[in-house]
């Protein structure tokens, strides 16, 4: 997996942290500074830290899925692609206020669960897991920031769309990596 590839796929990971921290914005008042910082660090530290995990559970279970590898990274990424494209059509969620640890742990956790399924994909296809762990972290880290201040100032109507471009891409890419093992298309 290239660089141009593994960068879509953190842009498309990162869509639901962003879409949370657009509603995050939305909830507060008075916007400081921390609170984008905040949940950058939340919301990039788990998407980095569950694809990593994700790493090491595939490895241990390497040999027993490399003949259907593909087949596991294309399923794993469609799904979770699926479930981004039907949140994106549901009502938004009511979020608080609060950027304390009580409120941002179980949304980052919850932002993050299709990170560590990528993580065993990433075993199956043998990436270079360090800098794409950082790449991942990176760009949600970007992202939830900036997230945060488009809440603030524009509110909730980019959440949906987010999700649904973030969603599109995962089944993209599940979808290519696919058909290059099938060697129906090669790029």
């Amino acid at each position: 997996m290239g660089f141009i590839e593994l960068f879509i796929l953190a842009v498309g990971l990162s869509m639901d942290a962003f879409a949370v921290s657009i509603c995050k914005g939305l909830s507060v008042n008075s916007l400081r500074l921390h609170h984008s910082a905040i949940a950058g660090l939340y919301f990039g530290g788990f998407q980095a830290g569950m694809p990593l995990i994700g790493y090491f559970l595939g490895k241990q279970f390497e040999g027993l899925i490399t003949s259907v590898d593909h087949w596991i990274a294309f399923v794993l990424l469609a799904l979770i692609g699926l479930n981004m494209v039907k949140e994106s059509f549901g009502k938004p969620d009511e979020l608080n206020s609060s950027f304390s640890p009580r409120a941002m742990l179980p949304l980052a956790v919850a932002t993050s669960i299709d990170a560590l399924a990528v993580g065993v994909t990433f075993a199956c296809l043998k990436v270079d897991i360090l800098p794409a762990v950082g790449l991942i972290g990176v760009t949600t880290f970007l992202f939830s920031a900036v997230g945060v201040k488009i809440g603030n100032v524009f509110g909730v109507r980019f959440k949906s769309k987010a999700e649904l471009i973030g969603g599109a891409v995962l089944i993209l890419m599940g979808l290519k990596i696919l058909l290059e093992h099938l060697e129906i298309i090669n790029f």
